[in-house]
């Protein structure tokens, strides 16, 4: 006698505006694995001769999947498959070896991704270092979090960029996931001694995981909701679980997303007890389980370059890299990152007896940011030894990845990864510029784009540059490095030429001109004449050229790794109200004038002149920019504080752009503030207006703020509660109109005219970031397919 298993349903159910269909709904969840489950789970892996695991990841494995039994049966071997029934996939130096099951949403950890690692990001990712068993590699990583809130955070930030990007939660809702996600087991560390979790962790289906969220939350959920929603059901309060749980902290998150689990199955069989299920089981269904593909063994090919500590992540990372080349491909610079990173690692590990391996190793760390910009002092040494600075940093990348011996080594690599026959200079430096702008990515994001153009066009990477190896010269005053180099230093040159560069390429006064730059003004980006942005650099440091050298170290002097100059980004008021006052003074680049005492020029009135992208590519070749058609006269914006800028005679600027001169100069000293003058002189006073500031959540003393996303998500909630409010404000204010007496008005003409002004300020302010936000996020080519067409190919 049998027992028919009850039917699937299939239901029609309201999704915003929409009526979707909703096929195979199982009328019960799965239940979770039980000890006696991990037991056998572990014991197979174990003896499996291709495989090797920590038992705790045997147990996180074991724990996600909804059928524990099929898992050990593949892991299981037999006189006829030593390595039992897993599948097999061969790729660029490795074999690897996986499982292929059903697993519990709330068990799969977003882990990085070049596309997501190379976007604007506030939180950081983790270390990823390679975990092997005598010898041998293993098919796990550990990433190193600074602390659990790191890890929260990164969870957060993960899930809500994805959906900010592309979601796939109505074919999810249709159909649940039906392509199987990349996972492999993580060990997650902490580097404030919390004690370390072992958890299965998503590689390649990213988009697919965070919309199956998106479903769970439910239509009106935006990327915030659903990120916050997933990173509780992960991270729930480990406290919470209780003692009985287990003393350490991967015992009590295991039984935080038990009772996570326990709830939403109680749900769902409340809901499945009516006659008709309705939305909400419906969401459960189909997004409570996800197909994955569990890797749980490596093998490395003989003749393998890479040592065994990373060879399973770099299979990993070539399984990513084929299916984002083959279907949709990552961004160029997450496609560039890879390639660089990669091609450092396979130098790394050949042993090249010209090199210290862990000098580069170091230098890996430097561009991978696995140390921190704080210890290059310590990192690179010397006397004297280089400041901790991002702009020190990108120095001191650039001149240990363009040695002559390692660019050619760095480039072989590199197309033997990408599968190319040839690379420029333009081509490597296409590779540099996503590593270079690492430390500054985030605060620089209005002209990361413009910058990563430059550097494709050739960057810093002049012939004197990358043609012989050369030292960096460390000091806090870039100008006094120009009378060295005036007088044959080529390597207090070289470093002028890169840190100016640097510089000018992340605060777009030096860009990839086109055509239409040609004769324009100069504060729409006009230059004089066209030339590749590594020849500009190439003229600036000419030994001969004064003003180019001095251009370069006033760059590097008032380069700021934190902020944007007023120079790119100008910053105009629409409504004519008054900014917060910065703490920060404006930040401001000025143009070179080689007889002026402090080498800053100044019109007429005493004022500084801010410099542009047409002074800068004139001044890398004064004699060609004399030929071309002058620029238009241009007001240029008002002269603002920078900071102190030590000359090489003595000289010191002042943050206001005046000049103290050294007593022993005997020179009369100068004592002008410009601003001072430029008030004086009657010029616009609303020109040292900077962004408006908006207040932010005060942190609380026993922890950090959470990042800008985060605390940006509130925002957005208090503003369109805000607007709401102001509605229902106005419409009982209209209904109450009538039985206010004519004595007084219902608002005072005074009170509408500000509510007006304020209004128009909102109003302009949410257009401005509608078309940014439109001008960000709509893919180039966007081709309408079906949701079903993008869950396929696009993730």
């Amino acid at each position: 006698m049998t027992t028919d298993k009850p039917a699937a349903l299939s239901i029609d159910v309201p999704w915003g505006t929409d009526t979707i269909r909703v096929t195979n709904i199982s009328p019960h969840l799965p239940a979770d694995s039980t000890d006696s489950h991990v037991a056998a789970v572990t014991a197979a892996g174990r003896a499996n001769p291709s495989t090797w695991l920590p038992d705790t990841a045997w147990g996180a494995v074991a724990r996600a999947t909804t059928r524990p039994e099929a898992l050990a049966v593949q892991l299981r071997p037999t006189t006829d498959e030593p390595s039992g029934l897993l599948m097999v996939e061969n790729v660029e130096g490795a074999t690897l070896r996986s499982v292929v099951t059903r697993v519990l949403l709330n068990e799969l950890f977003p882990g990085p991704q070049p596309r997501t690692g190379m976007e604007v990001s506030e939180v950081p990712d983790p270390q990823v270092h390679g975990i092997t068993h005598e010898g041998r590699p293993g098919a796990i990583v550990q990433y190193r979090y600074e602390n659990p809130a790191h890890l929260r955070n990164h969870v957060w930030q993960t899930i809500h960029a994805t959906l900010s990007l592309n979601s796939y939660a109505t074919s999810i809702l249709t159909r649940s996931v039906t392509r199987n996600l990349i996972t492999h087991p993580v060990e997650i560390a902490f580097e404030d001694g919390a004690e370390p979790i072992h958890v299965l962790v998503v590689r390649d289906g990213i988009t697919r995981l965070a919309s199956a969220w998106a479903v769970l939350a439910g239509h009106g959920a935006d990327p915030a909701e659903v990120a916050t929603l997933a990173t509780d059901a992960l991270l729930g309060s480990a406290s919470a679980a209780g003692t009985a749980a287990g003393p350490d902290l991967g015992q009590r998150l295991t039984a935080s997303r038990t009772r996570w689990r326990q709830e939403l199955r109680q749900e769902f069989h409340d809901e499945m007890k009516g006659a008709t299920p309705g939305l909400r089981a419906a969401q459960i269904a189909q997004s409570y389980v996800v197909p994955a593909q569990i890797a749980v063994g490596v093998e490395g090919h003989e003749g393998r370059v890479l040592s065994p500590e990373d060879i399973f992540d770099d299979a990993i990372r070539s399984v990513l890299a084929s299916v984002h080349v083959e279907f949709k491909q990552w961004d160029a610079a997450a496609q560039n990152v890879e390639v660089i990173t990669r091609a450092l690692k396979r130098i790394i590990q050949q042993g090249d007896p010209r090199w210290n391996t862990a000098d580069l190793q170091a230098v890996y760390g430097l561009a991978v940011g696995r140390i921190p910009v704080a210890e290059l002092p310590q990192v690179f040494g010397g006397d004297p030894a280089p400041p901790g600075t991002a702009l020190w940093r990108a120095i001191y990348l650039v001149s240990a990845l363009t040695h002559p011996d390692l660019l050619e080594l760095l480039k072989d690599q590199a197309k033997a990864i990408k599968g190319g026959q040839r690379m420029s200079m333009k081509g490597f430096g296409e590779l540099l510029g996503p590593i270079i702008d690492l430390p500054w990515r985030a605060k620089k994001k209005l002209v990361t784009k413009q910058a990563r153009n430059a550097w494709n066009n050739g960057g810093v990477l002049s012939n004197d540059v990358v043609t012989q190896g050369w030292t960096p010269q460390p000091t806090d005053d870039f100008t006094e490095l120009i009378a060295p180099a005036m007088n044959g230093d080529d390597d207090a040159r070289r470093t002028l030429a890169v840190a100016g560069g640097v510089a000018l390429i992340a605060d777009k006064l030096l860009t990839r001109n086109v055509g239409s730059s040609l004769g324009a003004k100069k504060e729409k980006g006009g230059v004089p004449f066209r030339s590749d942005v590594n020849k500009v650099i190439e003229g600036l440091s000419r030994p001969t050229n004064e003003l180019g050298l001095w251009t370069l170290a006033l760059a590097a002097n008032t380069f700021r790794s934190d902020d944007l100059p007023q120079n790119s980004v100008p910053r105009q008021s629409l409504t004519g109200r008054e900014s917060a006052t910065s703490v920060e003074p404006p930040y401001v680049y000025f143009k070179v004038d080689l007889n002026a005492p402090d080498r800053i020029a100044r019109d007429a009135n005493g004022v500084p002149m801010p410099l542009y992208e047409w002074d800068v590519v004139a001044a890398s070749a004064p004699e060609r920019a004399a030929q071309a058609v002058p620029p238009s006269t241009v007001t240029g914006p008002a002269p603002v504080q920078v900071p102190a800028a030590p000359s090489a005679n003595g000289e010191t600027v002042l943050v206001d752009g005046g000049v103290s001169t050294s007593a022993s100069s005997g020179e009369v000293p100068v004592t002008t503030d410009p601003v001072t003058a430029l008030f004086q002189d009657g010029a616009a006073q609303g020109a040292e207006e900077a962004l408006p500031t908006v207040p932010v959540p005060a942190p609380r003393a026993e922890d950090a703020p959470p990042p800008p996303s985060q605390r940006a998500a509130a925002h957005r909630k208090a503003l369109h509660l805000g607007v709401q409010g102001a509605r229902d404000a106005l419409d009982h204010l209209h209904a109450l109109e009538p039985e206010v007496g004519d004595h007084t008005p219902i608002v005072p003409v005074d009170q509408l005219d500000d509510l007006h002004k304020l209004l128009v300020g909102i109003l302009t302010d949410v257009e401005n970031l509608r078309r940014r936000t439109v001008e960000n996020h709509v893919p180039e080519g966007d081709d309408p397919e079906s949701d079903e067409f993008q869950e396929t190919v696009l993730d």
